[in-house]
């Protein structure tokens, strides 16, 4: 079976009754190699195919649908039709098989610019390395129809397919044979995976991934007069997710470094734009809550590159908590609290300023919440209660295996239905990881591989996934044991400096600590080595843009990643009176920040320390 993105069920709605009968064909009559996409935009036109098809033995295919019946059409050329649909004033068009070339063309001249796409040598030098075509599909006119009235003499008969020759019964050989018929030029070759990927790179700038460390940020390479020699993709099920997710409420259920950001950044983004074609004076803004208050940082900035920051809010939740407290006239908590008991009775005023009717719900037209395993389930569902119901659209991102504060863990056993989230039956589950190479996620299991046995909960639950590695290979991370912490901090220093001159920014690295205390002992080796380099201990305090070393709480990297990443003190992990199952999560969640490199310092003789044996030590 054909994967078709999007899903057939999230964009039915939009299409007509004869290019749902063809899309369920393609689906169902082609096998899993297939990969097909309705309606949507290709190429750096931006133009619209009713449908692309693409195999890796066959090529790209692009099909214009027409619902046409016979007595629609008026008159037919090889470059205008005359059609009066629905009996009403007739009015000329052009030539279906025209539409289709014209899409054919542009996607064909976006591929060309790419050398790795055009055939190196012999007579067709220059042109495609696989072969390309197009044609026409009319749902409801048959072979015989379209013979008697001539229409032969306006489209070659080989490019069409007819409404008898894409029934339910068809047989899957000869309706291919009809697709495989419309390649006016057959030259060239299979497409090998990479070239697959390069394809899909050029014809839908939207699911391009950005280099590793810059979450959904363009990528260098993206302007239309260069094309990097090395590129990623969302793989088919991001993208078919990332596409189809539709009206009302839905749950991702991802493992680190699955893309569920880079999904929340593409939903973000495709919704504002949804709004603004809605053109509505009272058009309200899409909220993006997160826990970390440098991921809120660096979503916000990001989507301030994009011209979307007074459509997009970006916020983590106490900052939104209490914003909302004193955009609606609400006291706030005595600051002489503690913190905790400060932020808990900020968030319960919030609740029963939205139970009085004085703060409004249904604020924003969505809500998507990124790292939702960090809300407390009575924070999931106040969130909840903010969406529109006009518009219904909630984005949840989940990863029980990243739950790395009690509070959110502490009422585990919920179902998203007792908190307002309406997704059963809409949710879905990431669990191939591809920010860390092979490497790094194996170290990161030598310490938390038990807390990942996979565990089921049903459509409406918690589950806990397993993260698959994607098979990126890369250099095995490194332990450096030492005889105090001052010498962990000296030779991150050391390592930092050396990775810069083989060519990482300051910004691709950070340096991740338990405790407070360590990011000091940090930043002074840091200063004394002369490295650029920006602590992070408030609110405020996190400016992802800077050419900085970061230096940061394993708590506050939470969301983010980076090429190079020193994690510090594991050798003292878990302190005494800490939890080891909470101290494991969190050394997960650090380990897993990094892209490429990681290395490990260990001045102690702590149960991970031990643990780390297992992996390269210095």
């Amino acid at each position: 079976m054909a994967t078709l993105i999007p899903s057939i069920g999230t964009c039915a709605h939009r299409m007509t009754s004869g290019e749902r009968r063809l899309a369920e064909r393609l689906e169902r009559k082609l096998d899993g190699d297939y990969r097909l996409w309705y309606d949507v935009p290709v190429g750096p036109r931006q133009t619209y195919p009713d449908f692309v098809v693409m195999h890796p033995q066959r090529g790209v295919l692009i099909l214009e649908t027409k619902d046409w019946r016979l007595e629609t059409v008026r008159k037919a050329t090889r470059q205008y039709w005359e059609i009066a649909p629905d009996g009403g004033a007739p009015k000329v068009v052009k030539n279906p098989l025209e539409q289709a070339r014209h899409c054919a063309l542009e996607v064909v001249r976006a591929l060309e610019r790419d050398p790795q796409l055009v055939q190196a040598a012999g007579p067709h030098q220059g042109k495609l390395a696989f072969p390309w075509g197009h044609g026409v599909v009319f749902t409801r006119i048959t072979r015989r129809q379209f013979e008697a009235a001539g229409l032969g003499e306006a489209i070659a008969p080989h490019y069409v397919v007819c409404q008898d020759e894409m029934l339910e019964d068809v047989d899957p050989e000869a309706f291919q044979a009809r697709l495989w018929g419309m390649f006016p030029h057959a030259f060239g070759g299979a497409m090998s995976l990479p070239q697959i990927d390069r394809v899909r790179w050029h014809l839908f700038p939207e699911v391009r991934v950005p280099v590793q460390g810059r979450l959904f940020t363009p990528a260098e390479g993206d302007g239309e007069g260069e094309v990097p020699s090395l590129l990623r993709v969302m793989d088919l099920q991001q993208e078919q997710l990332a596409r189809s997710l539709g009206e009302g409420h839905r749950v991702i259920h991802g493992v680190a470094g699955s893309g569920k950001t880079m999904i929340l950044g593409y939903r973000a983004e495709y919704l504002a734009k949804l709004q603004d074609a809605v053109a509505s004076p009272g058009a309200k803004p899409v909220l993006v809550l997160c826990y970390n208050e440098p991921l809120a940082v660096k979503l916000a900035a990001t989507m301030e590159a994009k011209g979307l920051g007074e459509r997009v809010h970006c916020l983590h939740f106490h900052k939104w908590a209490r914003a909302q407290l004193v955009a609606f006239g609400q006291g706030l908590p005595a600051p002489s609290l503690p913190r905790e008991a400060f932020f808990a009775d900020m968030v319960d005023r919030v609740v029963r300023g939205v139970d009085k009717g004085h703060i409004p719900g249904g604020q924003y037209a969505a809500v998507l919440i990124d790292e939702a395993h960090d809300f407390a389930p009575e924070w999931l569902q106040l969130v909840a209660r903010m969406v529109d119901p006009a518009t219904n659209h909630l984005l949840v991102l989940y990863d029980d295996a990243q739950s790395i504060y009690a509070r959110a863990r502490r009422k585990k056993q919920f179902s998203f239905r007792s908190l307002g989230i309406q997704a059963q039956g809409r949710t879905s589950v990431l669990k191939i990881n591809y920010r860390n190479t092979r490497q790094i996620l194996q170290t990161a299991h030598l310490i938390a591989g038990e807390l990942l046995a996979p565990e089921d909960s049903g459509d409406d639950g918690v589950p806990l996934l397993q993260p698959v590695s994607c098979g990126r290979d890369g250099e095995a991370p490194v332990v450096v044991r030492l005889p105090s912490f001052r010498a962990e901090a000296a030779q991150v220093a050391e390592r930092l400096a050396a990775a810069h001159q083989e060519g990482h920014a300051w910004g691709d690295m950070a340096v991740l600590c338990r405790h407070y205390a360590q990011m000091e002992e940090c930043a002074t080796a840091l200063r004394h080595k002369g490295l650029p380099h920006q602590v992070r201990k408030a609110t405020g305090s996190f400016h992802p843009a800077d050419d900085t070393v970061k230096v940061m709480t394993m708590h506050a990297s939470k969301g983010l990643e980076f090429p190079v990443v020193a994690l510090v003190g594991a050798g003292h992990m878990p302190s005494e009176g800490e939890d080891e199952r909470d101290e494991a999560r969190l050394f997960y969640v650090a380990a897993t920040r990094a892209t490429h490199r990681l290395v490990i310092t260990a001045s102690g003789e702590g149960a991970f320390a031990q643990r780390l044996d297992g992996a390269v030590v210095a």
